[in-house]
């Protein structure tokens, strides 16, 4: 009896928690991967309402209303809240990136970082500089001719804003692929455990 004992213990050894790493790892790539849609969709979600609704309908006010609309906007902007979506989707899919090297879903995070870096450059080389321009222009009642620098602004950054818009649009979609892919395992996992089970009864 005593080796009958011996031997079952042997052959189905006591669950010591070696599996808790693994899946703790994976719950924290899977909170990292949904900060980042999260952060991502946040951001996409400002380029998408400057290009459809903000600057079409700045585009029907006079030269000083534009300018003096659009210096608010880019003052009022730079805010923590717009930073920690702004900066914090490039941060954490850098990290998602990171953690998901080798793994299937890999390429679909590093498309997502390609796409949003692009975009984040973008925004630093020409939509940055010409909102600088715009407010060395001074009061929109001073300036001598705001036609001009309304000329040398808008249609430029109008532009690149549609790309920046399309750029981060693709990005959410890359990320919402990869959280399908992410959680396809785990519910593979499930349904043959299910499946297991009911095959034992």
């Amino acid at each position: 009896m005593t080796t009958d004992a011996n031997t079952t213990n042997t052959e189905h050894p006591t669950d010591t928690g070696t599996g808790t790493g693994p899946v703790r790892r994976r719950g924290t790539a899977a909170g990292v991967l949904g900060a980042a849609t999260v952060a991502m969709g946040l951001i996409a979600g400002v380029f998408y309402i400057f290009a459809c609704a903000i600057m079409p309908a700045l585009a029907r006010s006079d030269d000083r209303v534009f300018i003096e609309v659009m210096q608010n906007v880019n003052d009022v902007i730079q805010n923590p809240v717009f930073f920690l979506s702004f900066l914090g989707a490039l941060a954490l899919t850098a990290v998602a990136a990171w953690q998901s090297r080798g793994a299937p879903h890999r390429w679909w995070v590093f498309a997502t970082l390609a796409a949003y870096a692009l975009a984040v450059v973008l925004t630093a080389a020409v939509n940055i500089p010409l909102n600088d321009d715009l407010a060395a222009a001074g009061a929109p009642t001073r300036i001598a001719e705001p036609a001009a620098v309304r000329d040398r602004f808008e249609d430029t950054w109008v532009a690149w804003n549609v790309v920046r818009a399309v750029l981060s649009t693709v990005a959410l979609a890359c990320l919402a692929r990869t959280l399908y892919l992410f959680r396809r395992p785990q519910a593979s996992a499930y349904l043959e455990s299910a499946t297991g089970s009911s095959a034992s009864r």
